[in-house]
């Protein structure tokens, strides 16, 4: 299934895709259950089904403000250079680990709302990414058993203000800009999604193909990156981990290709989502 966040008359809600439109789940899974966050802690995104599969669209996506998959997750933690395209371009050695870093909720934003380029900087670059949303949480978790804990996945752009992120060693103040975290359009489960590695992802800026590999090539696959992260924080429901970008980004380019003012970034994983962004300028 495919679930959505979005506020409808004003109030914030979620619910499922079907064809034409959504059915709106704020509540009617259970009383009190008003979020996709907390139907993924409750374990209830499987009693959906019969309250979605034959019913026709309430309403279309038109009639509703949609917001980031997850708008309040408690947990952001983002890879690094876990594409070895991505890694060579860099110019980075091998890592025995991978590289996390973190992202604050409230950068993110909204399939179709504008990723905004700071007033501070001029180097507003992509990164077409898989998110993974913790459905179950956990410590400790082993790889043979992460995918259990996974409640679906999405598209994110991990969108990076280049010369912040190098002003030391830490990535954070290039990561962490507002509204620079498009996520969405929606969670899309993994019955639906199947095997992970065959997913092709693609990033494309202004109609051209920017960057694209294949969720096989991942360096640190995404069981590898759960049991690691769950082994430094509990994993909770609604968590999310973003597992990093293929080579291709406009930093590493000559001449380097940084977004501007009324750029379009689309990042595509067929089977999971089309999320699409407009570039402006922070007012």
């Amino acid at each position: 299934m495919q679930f959505v966040s979005y506020t409808r008359l004003g109030l914030p809600g979620f619910g499922a895709r079907v064809d034409g439109g959504i059915v709106d789940l704020t509540g009617r899974i259970r009383p009190g259950i008003t979020s996709l966050r907390q139907a993924i802690a409750a374990d209830l995104l499987g009693e959906a089904a019969p309250l979605v599969v034959g019913r026709p669209a309430e309403f279309t996506e038109a009639d509703v403000a949609l917001l980031p998959v997850v708008p309040d997750p408690g947990k952001i933690l983002c890879v690094g250079l876990n594409y070895e395209t991505h890694r060579a371009e860099t110019k980075r050695p091998d890592a025995k680990h991978p590289t996390i870093f973190t992202r604050f909720a409230d950068t993110q934003i909204a399939h179709r709302q504008p990723i905004l380029k700071p007033r501070v900087s001029d180097h507003l670059d992509y990164e077409a990414e898989l998110a993974v949303v913790i459905g179950r949480g956990g410590r400790y978790i082993p790889e043979d058993r992460a995918l259990e804990h996974v409640a679906g996945y999405a598209c994110y752009n991990d969108a990076t203000i280049r010369d912040w992120q190098r002003h030391t060693f830490q990535f954070t103040p290039g990561k962490n800009f507002p509204s620079t975290g498009p996520f969405g359009p929606q969670l899309v489960t993994p019955d639906e999604v199947g095997d992970y590695r065959t997913l092709k992802i693609v990033g494309r800026l202004n109609g051209q193909v920017m960057q694209e590999a294949t969720l096989a090539d991942l360096i640190f696959p995404i069981e590898t990156l759960i049991s690691y992260c769950s082994s430094f924080t509990p994993l909770r429901p609604g968590d999310v981990i973003l597992t990093g970008t293929p080579g291709g980004v406009g930093d590493r380019r000559e001449p380097p290709v940084f977004m501007k003012s009324g750029d379009v970034f689309e990042v595509e994983i067929p089977g999971v989502g089309l999320l699409v962004n407009p570039i402006a300028v922070e007012p």
